[in-house]
This record gives structure tokens, sequence and C-alpha cells, in this order.
């Protein structure tokens, strides 16, 4: 499996981010050829002020249904069609009965939906330079493990702070993944000290490949203030190297799924088999 993850810079402005976002998948399905393609945490609205995200939020359709969903759920299913990929949508906002769900969704190249995950952990901080966060004015959490499969490659589902819950990682290890994906939108005053130390780290504890699309650079809160994302997009194996990195700035990179590879560093270090639960 080839698998390649977008790096965004979005904002506010709904029909701009998908328009980003369809010309990066395009560029790297043309040049890379991949499998399946994934996008960063909120790549659909990141920034603005509350009402601004709740009029970009969409009603997603009952899970199995087919029927269809708002204008970035249906872009990312026709991008799946019409590229014969996987799309691994990154989060995209949806529009709960009482509040907002950070949520990704996932299309096979049929355009089928093959699974949906709800960010578990809220992002309510103080940053070190700091800017406070309160993810759970605005948004829900969820509340189910999700896996599913993609070209014979167990997948598990994680959204950016759910990084720093080793229990989670566990789980899906459990429920056999060997891919990880982390779709985020990190801050650069976290990011620089932890993005990927945490990354490796979840890795190695796991022996799953992660793959994290991100957000990168500047965008605007709801009174204008600006607010910094990492980047850093990356695709690190089960050893915990990191195989592919985006620079700064709007990108791809591309990395290939060597399930031989997470075979071997599973039968030489059997952590599983190993681990005491206390």
């Amino acid at each position: 499996m080839r698998v390649s993850v977008m790096q965004m810079n979005p904002g506010a402005n709904k029909t701009e981010n998908i328009a980003q976002a369809r010309r990066l998948i395009e560029q790297a399905v043309e040049q890379d050829r991949p499998n399946i393609v994934s996008l960063p945490e909120v790549w659909d609205s990141l920034g603005g002020d509350r009402a601004t995200r709740t009029a970009n939020a969409e009603i997603l359709p009952a899970k199995g249904s087919n029927e269809p969903g708002g204008e970035a759920y249906e872009f990312l299913r026709e991008t799946a069609r019409q590229a014969k990929v996987h799309v691994h949508g990154g989060s995209i906002i949806e529009q709960g009965p009482e509040k907002l769900f950070n949520t990704t969704v996932v299309f096979n190249p049929d355009g089928t939906e093959l699974a949906r995950y709800r960010k578990m952990h809220l992002f309510d901080i103080v940053a070190p330079d700091g800017t406070g966060y309160r993810e759970s004015n605005s948004y829900g959490a969820g509340d189910e493990v999700v896996t599913y499969e993609a070209d014979g490659v167990k997948v598990g589902c994680a959204i950016c702070y759910d990084i720093r819950f080793p229990d989670l990682f566990w789980k899906l290890r459990e429920q056999g993944a060997e891919l990880i994906f982390l779709p985020s939108a990190f801050t650069l005053a976290t990011g620089k000290d932890h993005w990927e130390a945490l990354i490796r780290g979840r890795a190695i504890e796991t022996q799953c490949w992660f793959a994290a699309p991100a957000t990168w650079g500047k965008h605007l809160e709801g009174k204008g203030e600006p607010r910094f994302t990492y980047g850093h997009s990356m695709v690190v194996n089960p050893w915990g190297h990191l195989v592919a990195q985006v620079s700064d700035g709007i990108g791809w990179t591309t990395a290939r799924i060597d399930q031989d590879l997470t075979a071997k560093v599973r039968r030489d270090m059997p952590v599983l088999e190993h681990r005491k639960r206390v």
C-alpha cells in the first residue's frame, strides 16, 4: 500500500479549502499513484468564529445509507470514485444535535463510506505561548474506537490531541491495526517540541505505521487574532523511523506501507504478548 498525506493551510472559507484539497490530491495521485490519500484535521474549516464553524458544519447521512451529504462529505466521496483511491478524509466539522463533532469519514474507491470516527479527546489547554484553547465549548467527544480495512491493511483512526493518550492506540493495536492515521492541526507552540516525539513514541509502542497529515501556517480566529499550526506531516514506521515528511508550506508526501516489516518488528519484539495491565 502507498499512502499519501496532504499538508494544507486552510482557513474559514470552506469553498477555498475544498479547492486547495482538490489540487493537492490531484497532484499526489498523478505523481505518486497512492492507494490511499489523507487530509488533515478540520481541513474544511479552520479558524473563524463559532457562527462560521457552525455554518460550515455538515449533517452527515446515516451510516451505511449511501445518502447524499454536505459539500465536504461529497467532495471526499467523489474524489474516491474519480481517482479510484481510498480517501481517509482527515476530519470535517459534523453538526450534532447539541454540539459539533470533529469527525473522520473514510471512503473506498467505489465511494462507499467505510468508517466514521469522532475525536475522543478534546483540546482544552493553555499552550506554552499563553494561547488558550477550549475545544469542548463547541465540540462533543466521541466514544467509539474505530478501525477499517483498506487493500488488506487494517487501519485505525485517531485525531490530533488523541496522540497524548496511549490507551486508545493500544486498543487500536489490539483490534488488529497495522496503520494508524492521525490527522492534525497541531499548534506551533506544542508541535515544535512534541509532534514528532509523540508520533514516533506511539509507533514504537504499538508497532504500527503512523500517517499524520497536518495543517501548517497561519490562520485567523473569530476576532482576527492569528494562530499558527506546525505542519510537518509525516509517515513513521513501526520501528519509529521517520520515513517521509513534508517541509514547511503546502504539499504532500508518500510512503509505502511494508507489511513484511510490520510482521518482523512484531515477531522480534512481541510487546503485545508481553504486555501486563497494571
